[in-house]
């Protein structure tokens, strides 16, 4: 098939490399003319036949927005958007409504595989009719692993990025479980091949995973990730995931203290520790720590 592709990013542009392995005409467009097709979205569309198929892999949020408007405003009857970047459900929503007084379809998809999925293929998780869905089969069929990796999530829009968005935040969970079991292991001195021992979790028990060979590889390479700051962003999606819990009832304890331990990582000094500390010596005495003087040892009182 002929299909357009907007953003040629990490993601974006290993999509491009994949779809074309797979025998798919791709026009790709990126703001950065060193490895763009065309120089402009209207180019692109300019090349594509009808009806239209148009990938979007843009940063979530006003780019994503403000693309899939411009787009309404060049495509035409029966073309179609893909949304393959990490949107929230409810912007779906609004852009599938927007598109459609324009006759234009769309199709959200939730997309994971991160950079390995040029070779490992990528999971695709969408939302939207099944005649839109239709539309972006082949590409779809390309894109996803050779077993399994592809589902229709819902018919209505915001389903696949909304079963993504879940996705994430297990992922959230599962990387916070690991981490801690890594930290309990470093800190005892009763272990003393703690790579080793994740290694050989890797085969024959009932937490091996895809994550769990990244966490090996990262400490086969540096052992007590001395290299890297105890500092993790969140992509938003773990915010989402615990607010929609909420908005339904659902107790999600694990995922989102995984949120919160991410907020933690970013505080130099907590002040809710501060507080913590403050009270326990009110109430019992206990020391509490101040700042070390310059050359000296930090002083207690």
């Amino acid at each position: 098939m002929d299909i357009g592709l907007v953003g040629l990013g990490k993601m974006g542009g290993n999509m491009r490399t994949r779809l074309r392995n797979a025998g798919h005409t791709v026009v790709g467009y990126d703001r950065n003319p060193d490895i763009a097709d065309v120089d402009s979205l209207a180019a692109m569309v300019e090349k594509l036949p009808s009806p239209k198929v148009v990938w979007v892999m843009v940063p979530a949020g006003d780019p994503t927005r403000e693309t899939i408007r411009e787009l309404g405003d060049l495509l035409g009857e029966g073309d179609l958007v893909v949304d393959g970047g990490n949107s929230k459900w409810t912007d779906d929503q609004e852009n599938a409504a927007m598109l459609a007084e324009k006759g234009v379809g769309f199709v959200d998809c939730g997309v994971s595989g991160g950079v390995w999925g040029l070779q490992n293929g990528y999971a695709l998780m969408c939302g939207g009719s099944d005649e839109d869905v239709a539309k972006v089969q082949p590409a779809l069929d390309a894109l996803k692993p050779d077993e399994g990796g592809f589902v229709h999530a819902g018919k209505k829009p915001g389903a696949g990025h909304f079963a993504k968005m879940v996705h994430n935040g297990i992922e959230y969970a599962m990387m916070q479980s690991y981490a801690e079991g890594w930290e309990l292991l470093e800190k005892v001195d009763l272990v003393d091949n703690v790579t080793e021992v994740f290694d050989s979790w890797r085969s024959g028990t009932v937490i091996r995973s895809w994550l769990l060979d990244l966490l090996v590889a990262a400490i086969e390479e540096d052992t007590h990730l001395e290299k890297i700051a105890g500092y993790a962003e969140d992509s938003g999606e773990g915010r989402w995931t615990v607010e929609a819990a909420i908005e339904h009832a659902v107790p999600m304890n694990v995922i989102a203290a995984s949120l919160f331990a991410r907020f933690t990582s970013r505080q130099e000094d907590s002040p809710a520790m501060k507080a913590i500390a403050a009270m326990r010596n009110q109430f019992g005495g206990h020391a509490v720590h101040t700042e070390p003087p310059a050359g000296g040892d930090a002083p207690t009182s």
